[in-house]
């Protein structure tokens, strides 16, 4: 019996331009003379390197560690040397450096020890680790570390999704790949199944891809997987988004700000289901993908190539015809303009698209919004883009969240229909920019904020804790004084003066017998200088007497007037 889809909402149906470059197999790339890995190549924290400049690698030995739990792993592509470890170019519209691993390749492609990863000898945890330090994450453009995915929700997995649809114009990297590759796709979902625990798998591809749609039948029916079902489902951009197959295959429709998970359901790349397999099975982490080149080149097709190749090495191997203006990164929906030819292909690269004037003309001048809602019908989030358009473009953040602005998959089916040539993604993407950067700036500052009262309260604490320490030391000095004043017998004070008076005088008598011993009829056995001093003490002794002893005993002058 054949399953019953759904419909979601909205959706264009441009020219898909896939034929060209689907008519030869997946080919190898060679090795370019440097291979320039960004260490950042995901959503979630930017992993640390673990390698030097003059370090010699091995393929698949890791040189970025994840950073956090949101991050996941880098590994060097080939067998090598390592050349530098600086910022490079990435590649992102704004053109802006990243730390990168520049590896010179040694030709040798040699890997390291790769051991398969028993299930059965594992905890789900302990192979979700392990995936993460693979660098496994999601390759249908999200980047999102898959580890994380791989964990079950509250309330269970019922439905695990894969994504086969890609209906990116151009693009043909998972039709091939399935095509080719359908055995080891369908082992990487088994094991996806069995760390989510869901009861079922199933795998939409759109109609207008029979080959790819039987290599997978093929492969399901041969591994007696009777919980998995190959679906295929109607040609409509954007049909490969999330939340838009998951309405078709399933019937649920997940509303504004919440997540599949909460409806038993998480989506997954044929591309991620591949690497997974490969990590398990070969022990072999992700070192490359395939990509789709396309665009204004000889000969169209689709490259396996390693991560850091730059991306000129790789459309070259397609001829690039004259004319070349642009490199893009994606479909022409929903891809970016590279800021230069050579940035380096990564996890989130999944087609080089060469254009030129002639392929992609300049954009139409943008008129005034007419408001005649053609960007809300073909809008397959259910969103209302031009609302969305007049708050970004009066820098109303405020009324566009209001609007629900990031559930905007930023796919390009509003631009795409605008008869007043507005790029409408432009503006949305434009306001995110702004509101998460005021969310940064915000934190940090809450964050100064709440260190700057941390600081001051400590003050204060120290303060009072040395002011009762303080209070409590005098408080006890007084307690023992009056307890010795109470416990002293009568008297004890007089006699205390009495002992001092006692020792002042012996003291007194002692300096009195030293001086007295230094007689003076001695003094001729003494050497001159001695002598000299014992008659200088004798003289200032004689001097000050008279004011040391009885002065009325002394001689005085009579005046005149006594005489």
């Amino acid at each position: 019996m054949q399953r019953k889809l759904f419909k979601f909402n909205g959706g264009v149906k441009p020219a898909t331009y896939k034929t060209d470059s689907t008519r030869e197999p997946i080919k190898a790339v060679p090795l370019p003379a440097q291979l320039i890995v960004p260490l950042h190549q995901h959503v979630g924290g930017t992993p640390y390197p673990l390698v030097e400049t003059g370090d010699v690698v091995l393929k698949g030995q890791r040189i970025g560690a994840a950073d956090g739990n949101v991050s996941s792993a880098v590994h060097a592509p080939t067998s090598g040397r390592v050349v530098a470890v600086e910022p490079r170019v990435m590649a992102h519209p704004s053109g802006l450096t990243t730390l990168s691993v520049v590896i010179e390749p040694d030709g040798e492609e040699r890997w390291i020890d790769c051991e398969p990863i028993s299930l059965r000898a594992m905890s789900p945890d302990q192979v979700r680790d392990e995936l993460r330090d693979a660098g496994v994450v999601g390759l249908g453009g999200a980047v999102f570390p898959s580890h994380l995915k791989l964990k079950p929700a509250n309330g269970g997995t019922d439905t695990l999704v894969i994504n086969g649809a890609e209906c990116e114009p151009f693009i043909t990297c998972d039709d091939l790949l399935m095509r080719e590759r359908a055995e080891q796709i369908i082992r990487g979902a088994e094991i996806m199944q069995q760390l989510l625990q869901a009861r079922r798998v199933l795998i939409g591809i759109e109609d207008n891809k029979p080959e790819a749609i039987a290599a997978m039948q093929h492969a399901v029916s041969a591994r007696a997987a009777g919980s998995m079902e190959v679906v295929a489902v109607p040609t409509r951009y954007p049909a490969g988004g999330a939340k838009q197959l998951i309405r078709v295959l399933t019937g649920i429709e997940v509303p504004h700000g919440r997540r599949s998970t909460d409806y038993g359901v998480q989506c997954f790349n044929t591309g991620t289901a591949y690497a997974i397999a490969d990590v398990i099975d070969r022990g072999r982490p992700l070192v490359s993908r395939i990509v789709t080149v396309a665009g204004n080149v000889e000969r169209p097709g689709n490259y396996e190539v390693l991560f850091g190749t730059p991306m000129n090495h790789v459309a070259a191997l397609a001829g690039i015809k004259p004319g070349t203006d642009r490199f893009i990164m994606g479909g022409p929906m929903m891809g970016f303009r590279m800021p230069a030819y050579d940035v380096p292909v990564v996890k989130a690269t999944n087609c080089i698209l060469v254009g030129s004037p002639e392929l992609f003309p300049p954009p139409e001048p943008e008129i005034g919004c007419i408001r005649c809602g053609e960007c809300a019908r073909a809008c397959p989030a259910d969103l209302q883009p031009f609302e969305l358009y007049w708050y970004s473009r009066a820098k109303n953040f405020g009324k566009a969240q209001e609007y629900h602005l990031f559930d905007c998959i930023e796919c390009g089916c509003c631009a795409y229909v605008c008869p007043s040539h507005i790029p409408l993604v432009d503006y949305f993407r434009f306001s995110k920019s702004e509101i998460w950067a005021r969310e940064r700036q915000k934190h940090a500052a809450d964050v100064a904020r709440d260190r700057f009262e941390f600081r001051n309260e400590r003050i204060e604490r120290e303060k009072r804790e040395k002011a009762e320490k303080l209070a409590a030391k005098t408080a006890a000095s007084r307690a023992a004084a009056s307890m010795a004043a109470a416990a002293a017998p009568a008297g004890t004070s007089d006699h205390s003066e009495d002992s001092k008076k006692a020792l002042i005088a012996a003291a007194m008598a002692r300096a009195k017998a030293q001086r007295e011993a230094i007689a003076p009829q001695n003094t001729e056995a003494l050497p001159p200088d001695q002598q000299a001093q014992i008659v200088n003490a004798d003289a200032h002794r004689a001097a000050i007497a008279p004011a040391d002893g009885n002065i009325a005993a002394q001689p005085t002058e009579k005046s005149p007037a006594e005489g």
